[in-house]
């Protein structure tokens, strides 16, 4: 009877291993949870954040409409609605040495932070902004094109 219960504990081990894929100790458990326009996802321990919703194409000088939104998201892709940490945005790949105004720097609510006053200042193809929070490490953006200002024939 003994070796029956190895047998059958072997073959617990074995199928319980295959469920979990054997990740290994401190692997996430669970799907990864596909974010909208694909940003890269970086962070901690802590969580990670990531863009709810993408910077759009925008017209130089004028503010990134829909508003960027950004969350912050424990490991099993929850939103964390107690972080109430500053979330910041820089600009990530800047390919015409644009200047990115606005509240950089915001306050979560319930784990959300909304960037409504972005503003880049040069026409490009290919920024990106990279958001980051103590604790949480960035995300980067899916990238996006400013045009040139309205009445600029050169740009339209």
């Amino acid at each position: 009877m003994t070796s029956r219960m190895r047998a059958g504990t072997v073959m617990l081990i074995a199928a319980l291993c295959a469920v979990s894929a054997c990740a290994g100790p401190g692997a996430p458990i669970g799907p990864r949870i596909p974010r909208e326009g694909g940003g890269t996802l970086g962070g901690t321990a802590a969580g990670v954040l990531a863009f709810l919703v993408q910077p759009n194409n925008v017209a130089a000088g004028n503010p990134i409409n829909p508003e960027v939104k950004v969350e912050a998201l424990d490991t099993l892709g929850n939103v964390l609605t107690t972080f109430g940490g500053t979330v910041r945005v820089a600009l990530g790949s800047n390919p015409s040495g644009g200047t990115l105004s606005g509240t950089v720097s915001v306050g979560a609510a319930s784990g959300i932070v909304f960037f409504d006053t972005l503003v880049i200042s040069n026409a490009g193809s290919g920024y990106t902004l990279v958001a980051s929070a103590p604790g949480f490490g960035s995300v980067v953006s899916a990238p996006f094109t400013v045009f040139g200002a309205i009445g600029d024939a050169a740009t339209r």
